[in-house]
């Protein structure tokens, strides 16, 4: 682990949140003239996940930021003409196209490793890159199916082919039909320019915490590190040359970095209120999320129903830089059900109203249903609040 860093800011704890709110795109006007591909590049990653309630994560990112974007638009900005290509980044994440070549390192480290105890036949990885070759782009579905028609971790030979062929970069995910991955050949899908293994993984790793750095605006060893699924270690060796700068915040009681230009200028401007999926990159991180906003929040859909608090996906509200409760939505014909919404305190009655009649009007609704409020006596308050915003 590397020593201290001298600090050259010290910033207040109320500074520091202001900064990671602008870097993530909500204070501020938004830069709805670079939409969503903007939006991908600004934080350069957007994780997906399967789980779709009022829609999926990836679709959730950029409506947090821009607002109402069509949503028949949001795909077709992350795949058409070849800006994203889809790999292992703090998840399963999109990733600008522009960044291929960054994430090498992590290529040669999967192919220098096995994986999955998956054995296969002799020839069955060259058969599925000569199919691709010859018929182009295929789900593993048309590539001979996904499964053993056992469970759904019992992938076929030709799904372990395939997707040993993605974390190698012989094979690109290029897009996601009916939330099947679409691969096709790196050489055809990789603009040629950006087709290159030969950064070194030193290069590779400086770049991607220089990007995380500046997506998070600020952040602690772990917050930066964590953006990109980098180890510690990893961070330490390259932060000296990332451009990053060292930096005290008040009240987090351990080393920080910020990018420069997010300390130029003072962090003002309007801020955005929404509901925010779990999976975006304000908060995905748990421990920064509590240090920056006093906020804890827990993914409860893998929980069992009867030890559930908040709900199945409960969704934090986001409003005048503060994370002010949450609720758990659904969708129920043309009605948007918040099923529980818990507010932390009763200035987010107005805000979580205005989040919930938006946010039903992007997906659709035309109604919204509050069934159950925490704590009771603000409950009255929120359907008032509701009707009022529908009008």
């Amino acid at each position: 682990m590397t020593s201290a860093p001298t600090p050259e800011a010290e910033l207040s704890a109320a500074d520091a949140r202001r900064i990671a709110l602008r870097a993530q795109g909500f204070l501020g006007a938004p830069d709805r003239r670079g939409g969503v591909r903007g939006v991908l590049r600004h934080l350069g990653a957007v994780q997906l996940d399967t789980i779709s309630v009022l829609a999926r994560s990836h679709e959730l990112i950029p409506y947090a930021r821009l607002g109402a974007v069509g949503r028949s638009s949001v795909e077709d900005a992350y795949w058409t003409e070849t800006h994203a290509f889809e790999y292992w980044s703090h998840a399963a994440c999109i990733l600008p196209i522009e960044e291929w070549p960054h994430f090498a390192f992590r290529r040669r480290a999967y192919r220098n490793r096995p994986h999955w105890n998956h054995q296969l036949t002799d020839g069955a990885y060259e058969q599925v890159i000569k199919q691709l070759r010859t018929e182009g782009p295929l789900t593993a579905t048309e590539l001979g199916g996904a499964k053993n028609k056992g469970e759904w971790w019992d992938w076929s030979e030709s799904k372990v082919a395939v997707e040993r062929a993605l974390m190698y970069g012989e094979v690109v995910c290029t897009e996601r039909r009916s939330w099947k991955r679409v691969y096709d050949l790196a050489e055809r899908a990789v603009p040629q320019e950006l087709l290159h293994d030969d950064l070194d993984d030193r290069e590779c790793r400086r770049r991607l915490v220089r990007l995380a750095g500046e997506a998070l605006g600020i952040g602690t060893r772990s917050d930066i590190a964590d953006y990109h699924r980098l180890k510690n270690e990893e961070f330490d060796e390259v932060v000296e040359d990332s451009g990053l700068v060292p930096v005290t915040v008040e009240g987090w009681g351990k080393p920080a970095w910020a990018d420069p230009a997010a300390l130029a200028t003072p962090a003002r401007g309007r801020h955005r209120t929404t509901l925010l999926s779990p999976f975006d990159s304000l908060i995905w991180e748990r421990p920064r999320t509590e240090r920056i906003f006093g906020f804890t929040h827990r993914l409860e859909a893998y929980v069992p129903k009867p030890k559930r608090v908040y709900g199945y996906f409960a969704m934090p509200l986001l409003a005048g830089g503060e994370l002010l409760g949450r609720v758990d939505p659904a969708r129920e014909g043309s009605t948007l059900v918040a099923r529980h919404a818990s507010l932390d305190t009763p200035k987010a009655v107005e805000p979580m109203a205005k989040a919930l009649v938006e946010a039903a009007g992007w997906v659709g609704c035309t109604n919204v249903r509050v069934e159950r409020v925490t704590p009771a006596e603000l409950g009255p308050r929120l359907t008032a609040a509701v009707a009022a915003e529908l009008g």
